[in-house]
């Protein structure tokens, strides 16, 4: 009864766009000139945003460049079609992906780390390896300059990493979306709400008469549908308001003051400490942007309220954990970044790895079970359900030949060789870099990458969820042995492509052929890349990353950088870096008639040590006394799966919305920091604005909201920035 009933959350997002009939190419020089106009003026926004207030204007840069050319070609007395339009769209938002931390911003961030406070009272701050990162006392750390040839060898590294994961996206990631969108046909409920902020713009290039047709029609439920340009007009409004306010009185005044004037807190205006003494234990604060509010109106209703119910459940837990003598180490005095820490390594780390490892069991069991279901239905009616599909659907229903419904497909044997290779190159320099775990290198690569990639595109495909199974990597870098710092850092192919499937079911509904995507991903990573150099390269060089300046880097970085050396800590010992943990293995080998098997077992185990590796039992021993180990908590991690089980089962049994789970999942130790405003933005948009507009028409609107505040915030950034980097320009010339 309760597996027939449908989700009624996840039943009004499935069938919001329907699949197109045609498909249109989209690619030409019209995109290249976007990609290079968005790496070479939205770039340098998004960097000094991120850093100053922790934002990502990621969609606001991708929409000004489309709208921007969109006018130009309408000047031109030339229009830009759909596929032209949708193209650019996704090329820029590859530009603007790579400018938030990019691979020039991973490198600055790895220059922090290795100076930081946290690695050098955990004593790592000498044993991170040349190939990823320069020495502490390097002139590439100690004079910013990210152009100096130390970073050579890291940086080639990341590019052979984005080479592979491309490929790898296209080819086994093609794989699955054929699966599970043409072949099960799943109906990827979140795909039409990702396409809708595309489809706006189509709105844009139509002629008044057409649009004003569009406007009179009734939809379904008898409203009139919102005018999309329009709605998003409006969230521009209000996106360069609050973003004068949030960014650009901060960035003049920083023009001209030593400290700039922040009229709003950034990120957040912490209450840590004055809400220590009736809420002892428990991060909180506030962060104060409309954004969320708007945010909230788009995301599923259900899945807030799990995630409002779980930060409250924390709130209320965290003073009785600490009251139980669990949360130890917090002190008073502490601001959020130190408590959340604390609090993690006390509890909250080890209750999520319970409340991940459960969703991760009942998915993977619910995938199998639903594939051996759907395996003995297909053979029941095999001679009847071809004849009940449409024309489209036979076409795209067989895996293993190529569909010819002008999408731009490529033959399925093609991702298996292309996947092959790539996977190869990148096991060979993982090899490399780490000698001794080859057999981890190809279990990852041959097996989970593919079952872990097939369990979350079915789960997108049908909750618009995905799931990671907690604690895979790290327990594989445990079990092998190796007690150095390096492991951690190789670009060990350790990867989710479950997530292209919805993407590529994003792209098939806006009715863009799939080659126009692949085109403008080759020419935009490697834009990316080189601009990233370029423009971190010239913002470090500046000022100092963290600092001040950046108050949100300030934060955050501090306590990712905790974070990080408490799990490298997992397999580092100095002694085995310098090697004076065992005996000489020179005077191993100079042992005479070593005949029987435990004398060479021995042999084996010291020139193992030698390389960086220990046997099983010496390993796990060491593990038990790192900082990482002492974190992890058994009682709490079992007490967490059987709650999230059992919360699992109750709201299965009973048809209750499954998401409430998973945003429960999202919320226990989370920041109650946004929670405020985006509680309020969800009940704006269930009980007011869906009520009054329609489910669907509002539903269909919303995200174009969000996307034109996402904009007017990013204009404000760009103006601002282009100030800042003038003056430091010009600051810092002879004359």
């Amino acid at each position: 009864m309760a597996r027939a009933k449908a989700d009624k959350e996840l039943e009004q997002y499935r069938n919001l766009l329907d699949t197109p009939s045609k498909f249109e190419d989209g690619f030409g020089w019209t995109t290249i000139a976007g990609i290079l106009f968005c790496g070479l003026i939205m770039t340098p926004g998004a960097i000094y945003l991120g850093l100053m207030t922790g934002g990502n204007i990621a969609s606001a840069a991708t929409w000004v460049t489309v709208i921007l050319f969109s006018e130009i070609t309408r000047r031109a007395l030339k229009t830009m079609t759909k596929g032209n339009l949708i193209v650019l769209l996704y090329a820029a938002g590859i530009i603007m992906g790579y400018a938030a931390m990019g691979p020039a911003g991973s490198l600055v961030n790895r220059a922090y780390l290795v100076t930081s406070d946290a690695a050098r009272d955990m004593g790592m701050r000498d044993y991170f390896p040349t190939w990823w990162c320069p020495k502490p006392d390097s002139p590439a750390i100690t004079e910013r300059n990210l152009f100096h040839h130390d970073w050579l060898i890291p940086a080639l590294i990341i590019a052979f990493s984005y080479v592979t994961s491309v490929i790898n996206r296209y080819t086994i990631g093609y794989f699955f979306f054929r699966l599970c969108s043409d072949v099960e046909r799943l109906p990827f409920p979140m795909a039409p709400i990702s396409a809708q902020g595309s489809l706006a713009l189509a709105e844009s290039t139509m002629k008044p008469e057409d649009l004003e047709k569009q406007e009179a029609e009734l939809d379904e439920e008898g409203h009139k549908p919102l005018p999309k340009w329009r709605i998003f007009s409006l969230g521009a409004l209000i996106g360069i308001a609050f973003g004068f306010v949030q960014v650009g009185v901060p960035a003049i005044t920083g023009l001209f003051l030593d400290q700039p004037i922040f009229l709003i807190p950034q990120p957040y205006l912490d209450t840590t400490t004055m809400t220590e003494a009736i809420l002892p234990a428990t991060p909180t604060g506030v962060i104060i942007d409309p954004g969320i509010i708007i945010t909230g109106m788009v995301l599923p209703f259900w899945a807030i309220m799990g995630s409002f119910a779980a930060i409250l459940v924390t709130l209320i837990v965290n003073p009785i954990l600490h009251a139980s003598e669990i949360l130890v180490q917090w002190q008073p005095g502490m601001n959020t970044v130190n408590a959340t820490f604390v609090n993690s390594i006390d509890f909250w780390m080890s209750f999520g790895f319970g409340t991940s490892a459960a969703i991760a069991v009942i998915s993977v069991f619910s995938t199998v079970r639903d594939v051996i279901r759907r395996g003995i239905e297909a053979r029941k009616q095999a001679g009847t359900a071809m004849s009940a599909l449409s024309e489209r659907d036979r076409a795209v229903g067989s895996l293993w030949k190529t569909p010819d419904v002008g999408r731009g497909d490529w033959p399925i044997w093609l991702c298996i060789v292309g996947y092959v290779i790539s996977s190869t190159a990148m096991v060979w320099l993982c090899n490399h870099l780490i000698p001794g775990i080859l057999g981890f290198l190809i279990f990852f690569v041959c097996f989970y990458n593919p079952f872990i990639s097939y369990v979350n595109a079915r789960l997108t495909g049908l909750t618009g969820q995905a799931v990671a199974i907690p604690f895979v990597r790290e327990g594989c870098f445990i079990l092998s042995g190796y007690n150095k710092l390096d492991i951690w850092l190789a670009p060990v192919p350790i990867t989710d492509y479950g997530g292209m499937a919805q993407g590529l079911r994003i792209n098939e509904l806006t009715g863009v052929k799939f080659r126009s995507m692949v085109f403008a991903d080759l020419v935009a990573v490697p834009t990316a890349f080189i601009l990233s150099f370029f423009f971190w390269g010239f913002i470090w060089k500046a000022n100092a990353i963290p600092s001040d300046i950046y108050p949100a880097a300030q934060l955050n970085w501090e306590l990712a950088a905790k974070s990080t050396t408490l799990l490298y800590s997992a397999t580092f010992h100095p002694e085995s870096e310098n090697g004076q943990d065992v005996q000489d293995v020179q005077d191993v080998q100079n042992v005479q008639n070593v005949q029987d098997a435990q004398g060479a077992q021995a042999v084996h185990e010291e020139a193992a040590r030698d390389d960086g590796r220990a046997s099983m039992t010496e390993s796990m021993n060491r593990f038990a006394d790192t900082e990482f180990a002492k974190a992890l908590h058994p009682k709490v991690i079992g007490v967490a799966a059987a709650l999230t089980t059992i919360l699992f089962i109750v709201f299965s049994s009973f048809g209750l919305p499954t998401l409430f789970i998973y945003g429960m999942i999202r919320g226990f130790g989370a920041l109650p920091h946004g929670m405020v405003l985006e509680i309020i933005g969800a009940f704006l948009g269930r009980w007011y604005f869906q009520k009054k507009f329609g489910k669907k028409n509002f539903l269909r609107s919303a995200p174009a909201v969000a996307a034109g505040y996402a904009t007017g915030v990013g204009l404000i950034g760009m103006l601002t920035i282009a100030m800042t980097l003038i003056k430091n320009a010009v600051s810092s010339a002879p004359f």
